[in-house]
């Protein structure tokens, strides 16, 4: 399958929880075990390593789940004090079409056309992003009740978002 790195970002979420300590890999396994049960189709699921900065920097390992043209990359991992989860959800072109897509006035055609924005897209694409974030974050619940650590607010769960494709 292979890493994949998305041309748009579509959300992203990100917490800090002071006080944990936690594997990432033990991590990754319980939201992957939460997300199997789930029973998705054409989810694919697998650890990839992404650059921390140039080409020569360090990698980090994140977790990488796609369902056709979007891509979560979560990672989780100690940091200072504490332990931190952050994803990021984006979109990405492939093929001849995402060349295609670049050029003005095919891209337009193409992406109005003959993939135009659909209620089904946006609804299939905000329960991606909530059945991935909700085992985020009860993976996240189990290891905070489980180290008596104060649960995250309501506003610390909630994801940012961006214009979803912006097309609209």
């Amino acid at each position: 399958m292979g890493k994949v790195v998305p041309e748009t970002i579509l959300s992203h979420w990100n917490t800090m929880v002071q006080g944990m300590k936690h594997s990432s890999k033990s991590f990754y396994d319980s939201v992957e075990q939460i997300l199997g049960a789930h029973n998705l189709e054409h989810l694919k699921v697998e650890r990839v390593n992404l650059s921390e900065g140039s080409i020569l920097s360090a990698k980090r390992e994140y977790l990488q789940i796609r369902r056709e043209a979007l891509v979560f990359h979560i990672c989780a991992a100690p940091f200072g004090n504490g332990f931190f989860v952050s994803w990021w959800l984006g979109e990405r072109e492939k093929g001849f079409s995402a060349l295609l897509a670049r050029i003005p006035v095919i891209g337009f055609f193409l992406r109005s056309v003959l993939k135009p924005l659909t209620y089904y897209k946006f609804d299939t694409t905000g329960m991606f992003q909530s059945v991935t974030h909700a085992a985020v974050l009860e993976t996240l619940d189990a290891v905070v009740n489980a180290q008596g650590i104060r649960a995250l607010s309501d506003l610390d769960r909630k994801p940012i978002m961006r214009d979803f494709f912006g097309r609209t």
